[in-house]
């Protein structure tokens, strides 16, 4: 049994490396399901997209860290009950794109660093106790510069700075998001790839190649 997340701010290539080491994992390991958060696709995610469209606000800190995390957290026990926990439960390793840490990220950069300990303990408490989601058994964390990240969300939305959510409309907050990557990273063990060298996104095959070897760490054959 195995969870794997990978995590990084937006624009980091998380979607690309996601299906890449999916693929990757089948070829090694059979039976993988893939999970992505937030889950668009269902009725679960309404507040976080709304949060993320500024209708509470358009600052990310108009919606404190508490009230935005309790909206990703509902939609990953949704996401968990009504899809990918019984494959869980069956032994079928699982590879989640974000996951409750993105939370012990994009919410601790809203927070003075005194508190950061306290929102850590409620985060953990809230999904993986009140809610009973798993813990990861590895969380993969794509160290690309948030000047780089910009850019490459630019090519993305091809110049239309109007599709940006909140999060990546605001580069001090993604700087602040960064410095609390670095710092849960740091306690918690995380495996930090480095996706850029020089200014510049290595390649993506490259970044591949080091999240593969760091996800079979954590994972193990399906049962």
């Amino acid at each position: 049994m195995g969870l794997i997340v990978l995590e990084g701010l937006d624009g980091s290539g998380k979607g690309t490396q996601a299906q890449l080491l999916e693929s990757a994992l089948e070829k090694r390991l059979g039976a993988v399901r893939r999970v992505t958060f937030p889950d668009y696709a269902s009725p679960s995610s309404a507040l976080v997209k709304m949060y993320l469209a500024g209708d509470f606000g358009k600052e990310p800190g108009d919606v404190n860290a508490y009230a935005a995390g309790a909206f990703y957290a509902v939609d990953r026990y949704a996401s968990y009950k009504r899809g990918w926990g019984a494959d869980y439960q069956k032994g079928i390793p699982i590879l989640a794109d974000r996951y409750a840490t993105a939370n012990l990220i994009y919410q601790l950069a809203k927070l003075p660093q005194q508190e950061w300990g306290g929102y850590m303990a409620w985060a953990e408490d809230f999904e993986y106790g009140k809610l009973g989601l798993p813990r990861p058994d590895r969380v993969l964390y794509l160290d690309m510069p948030v000047e780089v990240s910009q850019w490459l969300l630019s090519q993305r939305y091809q110049g239309d700075e109007g599709k940006r959510d909140i999060h990546e409309s605001h580069q001090g907050f993604l700087r602040d998001c960064a410095r609390a990557a670095a710092f849960v990273a740091q306690k918690q063990g995380w495996s930090v790839i480095p996706c850029a060298q020089g200014g510049k996104p290595l390649p993506k095959e490259e970044i591949h190649q080091k999240v593969l070897a760091e996800a079979l760490k954590g994972f193990s054959s399906p049962c």
